[in-house]
Order: C-alpha cells, then sequence, then structure tokens
C-alpha cells in the first residue's frame, strides 16, 4: 500500500513526493499522514524542521514491541485511531493551583493570551505561534530515526510557551504551565531556559476530560551555570486520551534540577525523561509517583546521561497499580569515559493491589568510567498483611486502613519537597485517588 504525500521544499517553489510504503498502514497511521497533509491546506506555514520530522514518521511509522524502547508499550498495536486534529483553542484556562501564579495555558493546542507580569519581573514568556519561522527552527529538537514522539511533535506543533528566566533572577512567584485537552487532537512545546544563577519553580499541569483526545507535549529545559529549577508535573487526564509527553534537560555546571511528576489518569501515556548532565557537579532529582487505575497504560521511559565529573543523580518512582491498569518503568542510567566521581542511583517499587494489575520495571546501567558509584533496583510487591492486620486489630476498617498504608508509601515522597503548599496538592490529588478505588 503507498500513500503520496506532498512535501513543499523550504523554498515553497518545487514539491517533492514521498512514498511511504509498508505492507500495511494501521489506521492511526493513516490518519496521523493525512491529518499533516491537510495543514498546508487550511493555511498553516510549515517550517523545513517539520518536513524533516514528517519524512522520518513515513519511514519508520508508529513504534511497535519489536522496537526495545518500545517493547511493553506497543503504540502501533494499541493506538486504533487518532482523534481529529484541532489547532483551535475550545475552553478556557483553569484557576491556578495557588493564588498568583503566573498562568501559561494553552487548550486544545492553542496559547491564551499572555499572563499580565511586570517587565521588571526577571522572566519573559512568548507564545510560540508568534515567533517568525526562523525563530521557530532554533528552538531545540531532538530528532532521530527512533524518537517518534519528536517527530510527531516537531511535525505537527504550532503552539505553546517560551520562557526565560534571566541570569540572577529568583522568581518570586511561580510558573503555572496548564495544557488543557478537551477532546480532539492537539501537539505542544515548551521550551524553558534558566540563565546563570537563577533559580525557578514550575508546575506542569496536564488535564483533560474522558473524551477521546490525541496529544503529544514535549518541553526542553535548559539550566545555565548555577542554575536552580524545580518542576513539577500533575497529570490528570480521562480514560479515552492518548498522550506522548517527553520532557528533556541539559544541566551545565553546579545546577540542579529537582523533577516531581505525579501521574493519576485512566488514558494511554508514554512519558519520556532525558536527561544530560553536561556540566561538572550537575545534579538531578527525580521523584515520581504513579497512580494506575481501570485500564490505564502509563509507561515512563527515563535515560540520566552522566556527560561530566562529580554529577549527581538519584530517581526514586512509587507506584500503585489497581483494577486492570498497566504500568511500565524503564530506566537507564549512562556514564560515560570522563564522568568520573559519579553518583548516580535509581529505584523503583510498585505496589499491587489487584490480581489483573500489572507493572514491568527494566533499569539498567551502562558504565564506562571506573570511578563511580551508582546502583540501581526494583520492587513489585502487594501489601503486607500483617501490616494491615496490625491496623484492623486497633479497630481501623480495613478500607481505611489499606489507605493508610498506600497513602504513607507515596507520602514519603511529597514530603521530601519542603514546600507545604505544594506538598498539599499532592497530598489532596492522592487522597481523592484513595477515596475513588480503595
Amino acid at each position: 500500500m503507498a500513500i503520496l504525500i506532498l512535501l513543499a521544499k523550504p523554498s515553497e517553489e518545487v514539491l517533492r513526493v514521498s512514498v511511504f510504503k509498508k505492507k500495511s498502514l494501521t489506521q492511526a497511521e493513516t490518519e496521523i499522514i493525512e491529518n499533516f497533509s491537510a495543514l498546508e491546506k487550511r493555511g498553516r506555514q510549515i517550517i523545513a524542521a517539520s518536513k524533516v520530522a514528517m519524512a522520518f514518521f513515513l519511514k519508520h511509522g508508529l513504534p511497535s514491541r519489536k522496537m526495545e524502547d518500545w517493547h511493553y508499550t506497543d503504540l502501533r498495536t494499541q493506538l486504533n485511531r487518532v482523534a481529529p486534529y484541532s489547532s483551535e483553542a475550545d475552553g478556557r484556562s483553569v484557576a491556578p493551583l495557588i493564588p498568583d501564579n503566573i498562568v501559561l495555558s494553552t487548550v486544545n493546542g492553542k496559547a491564551l493570551s499572555a499572563p499580565l507580569v511586570s517587565p521588571l519581573c526577571g522572566a519573559s514568556f512568548t507564545p510560540l505561534d508568534t515567533l517568525t519561522p526562523d525563530r521557530k527552527a532554533t528552538l531545540p529538537q531532538r530528532l532521530s530515526a527512533e524518537n517518534m514522539i519528536a517527530q510527531l511533535n516537531t511535525a505537527f506543533f504550532h503552539d505553546g510557551w517560551k520562557v526565560d528566566v534571566f541570569e540572577d533572577v529568583s522568581l518570586d512567584k511561580i510558573i503555572e504551565i496548564q495544557n488543557i485537552q478537551n477532546g480532539a487532537q492537539s501537539h505542544v512545546c515548551f521550551p524553558v531556559s534558566a540563565e546563570k544563577n537563577s533559580n525557578v519553580t514550575v508546575i506542569e499541569r496536564q488535564i483533560g476530560d474522558d473524551q477521546d483526545s490525541f496529544l503529544s507535549s514535549v518541553s526542553h529545559l535548559d539550566l545555565a551555570e548555577d542554575a536552580r529549577v524545580l518542576w513539577i508535573i500533575i497529570r490528570r487526564r480521562g480514560i479515552s486520551s492518548t498522550e506522548l509527553n517527553q520532557f528533556n534537560a541539559r544541566l551545565n555546571k553546579n545546577a540542579c534540577l529537582k523533577l516531581y511528576v505525579m501521574n493519576i489518569g485512566l488514558g494511554l501515556l508514554r512519558q519520556e525523561i532525558n536527561i544530560d548532565l553536561n556540566g561538572n557537579h550537575a545534579d538531578f532529582q527525580l521523584r515520581s509517583i504513579n497512580l494506575l487505575s481501570g485500564k490505564s497504560h502509563i509507561d515512563t521511559t527515563m535515560t540520566v546521561r552522566h556527560l561530566a565529573r562529580a554529577t549527581t543523580s538519584k530517581e526514586i518512582m512509587r507506584n500503585v497499580v489497581t483494577d486492570s491498569a498497566c504500568g511500565v518503568f524503564q530506566g537507564a542510567i549512562r556514564v560515560a569515559r570522563v564522568a568520573q566521581k559519579v553518583n548516580a542511583q535509581m529505584v523503583c517499587n510498585s505496589l499491587i493491589l489487584s490480581e489483573n494489575a500489572e507493572f514491568d520495571a527494566k533499569p539498567e546501567l551502562e558504565i564506562f568510567a571506573d570511578d563511580v558509584t551508582c546502583g540501581h533496583g526494583a520492587t513489585v510487591t502487594s501489601i503486607d498483611y500483617d501490616h494491615l492486620f496490625y491496623l484492623m486489630a486497633r479497630g481501623i476498617p480495613e478500607s481505611q486502613a489499606r489507605s493508610m498504608l498506600i497513602k504513607a508509601f507515596v507520602s514519603e515522597l511529597v514530603e521530601e519537597l519542603n514546600r507545604k503548599e505544594i506538598e498539599d496538592l499532592l497530598q489532596m490529588n492522592v487522597e481523592q485517588w484513595l477515596q475513588m478505588h480503595i
């Protein structure tokens, strides 16, 4: 089967024909290709990088379990169809989680109006659709034959927010990025730079209802020397959502990134985290909580690259899985030959609450340096019945006792934040999930 796609060259003078040849295209692949073909017909100006990205997709299509990195998430089989493409905002932003947050909203892939902030606040906030094609072409990209999320996002994205925190600025207010999806299909990008000796807190909210939706969201974070960033991701999506998410960060000398992730949802999520520790003494910390229920499928695939001396990283994942949900963690720590004196640790702990629940963990190390301290571990278990009996023997009902044990299991990570207003938000999400599912 062959589908002809007309891709205009950057000069817009000559049309090139690309032929996607496969033994059989899935319905989802066909719809993605047709959606891209329709963009220019709707007046969208397609930058060169988008055409290169779609050329990759035309060659490789959706990933399947035959690809090692996608072994546990066969997107070619699991993604039956994609929701219709939409570039129009249909709705409004939601109230900020904390009053006075600087809110940057996208709704169905379209950035809403810029926040009203003082020019002297120490940061700039720019909707991507206001950038010229030349400036869009300079945005970070991670295109490769294997990087399907980057391919789709680069091919389709039109909007998002560019954030720059200036040198020596400690931003008092929290930046709250809201990516709201009410059905349909959208693709957004969030390039963020923290300049030298800056300090900023970002809350990224991925929000969606129960309508059919298909979206990709890519964040690029660049930390200059001595920059400090606390980034919290809170994801709540509906049963019919499919999200392809990628978080990319580069840390220079003495930079520090603390990433907290809380995933609560019922749909399909592939979340990729790519961290490059490029400068000496850079530090990366990840704390992740996944609360899985229904028939949700959440795949976290992470690569931490230690590329400089005396860099440190520690990743701790806590997963709670019930009903017929499935969770996946693939984590790799890679230490380059020049990266001596590295300390890198990775732990994934999962709590299984039902017979049909599943969690697959695949941590790995790849070390080329000889003076390092590195380790990884993974556990999958059920609730300890001795602990459960201890609480029930003291008059606590079984469901309440279960909730107490589960909350203790995940709350340990929340309490590491040492930011009470954010801790309270995360604890509230945990309690709401427990009330619904335990």
